[in-house]
């Protein structure tokens, strides 16, 4: 009786160990794109060289722990939706991203970046968005401007903000196009744009920094980090700033005033005090400051 008691423990403890093992056992990565709907994963990833990156297949994100929410203030649907897919804070550990990485980059198709941060994570509590309205993306409704949503977006249960610096209200990241996810240390992310020099400290420097970290930071780059959407690099701005702070003032506030073809979003809220500390902040990239 004792000996089939033993057995029995011992299958059971077997039997829990296997579930436990296929449980946390990582997603295949594959080298190619096997499938437009393959979500491109890189930056800090264990076993993957840096540099490389891998895909995932849409069918295995699916496979993933999946969270639903009604959503009604996201600005790229044109009513209320349920959306379903992963915590974005949680992709990290299930891609095996390696010790530290816990900053996600949403990588878009234009080049466009959205930086998720820990405070980013605890406040927002990002989703990437795997289905619509139990719809894959192939079949999700057209955005708000004008243009198919896919192959993956974030969204948020609900977005509130949580901190103000001047003018600017904490903005919610809310890609679509995404194409890549990024895995990456939060402190070598932000050091590529720290304000330089003896004004570095400076209050009005660091709330242009704060600024510029959430907001320019999408689609300029500076030193191989942010975005690349638009070809200015970190110094043009700081040099318009520096230089020509009517010009950056107006740009800011109004940029299809004075360039048809921009596809920067205005900031009309921006007061001058707004606009002079992202100016203090920029000026600290020039080489004569």
């Amino acid at each position: 009786m004792h000996r089939k008691l033993w057995l029995l423990g011992a299958f059971a403890a077997l039997y829990l160990a296997t579930i436990l093992s296929c449980a946390a056992a990582p997603l295949m990565f594959h080298r190619t794109r096997a499938h437009a709907d393959d979500l491109q994963v890189g930056g800090d990833l264990v076993g993957v060289p840096k540099g490389e990156t891998r895909y995932v297949a849409y069918s295995d994100l699916l496979k993933l722990p999946q969270e639903s929410y009604t959503v009604s203030d996201d600005t790229n649907f044109a009513g209320t939706v349920t959306i379903s897919g992963v915590a974005l804070e949680k992709m990290p550990a299930l891609l095996g991203a390696s010790d530290g990485a816990s900053m996600v980059i949403a990588v878009c198709d234009d080049d466009y970046n959205a930086h998720y941060t820990a405070a980013y994570f605890k406040a927002h509590h990002p989703l990437l968005v795997l289905r619509v309205n139990g719809m894959p993306p192939g079949q999700w409704p057209i955005g708000a401007d004008g243009f198919a949503m896919g192959p993956y977006m974030v969204s948020h249960p609900r977005f509130v903000p949580v901190f103000h610096v001047l003018a600017h209200a904490d903005e919610a990241q809310v890609p679509w196009g995404v194409v890549r996810l990024e895995f990456r240390k939060e402190a070598v992310v932000y050091a590529a744009i720290a304000p330089r020099g003896a004004q570095a400290q400076e209050e009005a420097v660091q709330q242009g920094y704060r600024i510029a970290s959430q907001n320019c930071f999408r689609c300029h780059s500076n030193a191989g980090e942010g975005g690349t959407k638009s070809p200015k690099l970190w110094h043009t701005l700081a040099e318009k700033a520096a230089n020509d702070p009517h010009f950056f003032d107006a740009y800011v506030r109004a940029p299809k005033t004075l360039n048809a073809k921009s596809q920067m979003a205005a900031s009309p809220r921006y007061d001058e005090r707004t606009l002079a500390a992202l100016r203090a902040y920029f000026t600290t990239f020039t080489e004569t400051h």
